[in-house]
């Protein structure tokens, strides 16, 4: 399971109102769940829906 399905889930947060939060489509949180890459600028808007630091981003993103 990826990070950032599990802080979502933890926090009970849907795809779609986390999607909402963060101004993005449900389909790019199923994407970045599954892995798949995303911009920085999404990551950063994704990290802020869930009241997160922007130096938490390694740790639910793990790539950078």
């Amino acid at each position: 399971m990826s990070k950032l399905r599990e802080i979502r889930e933890s926090l009970l947060v849907s795809k779609a109102e986390l999607a909402r939060k963060a101004k993005v489509s449900p389909i790019t949180i199923t994407r970045i769940e599954n892995g798949m890459p995303c911009r920085m600028e999404t990551k950063r808007k994704i990290l802020l829906a869930l009241d997160l630091k922007l130096s938490d981003k390694n740790k639910i993103f793990g790539d950078d």
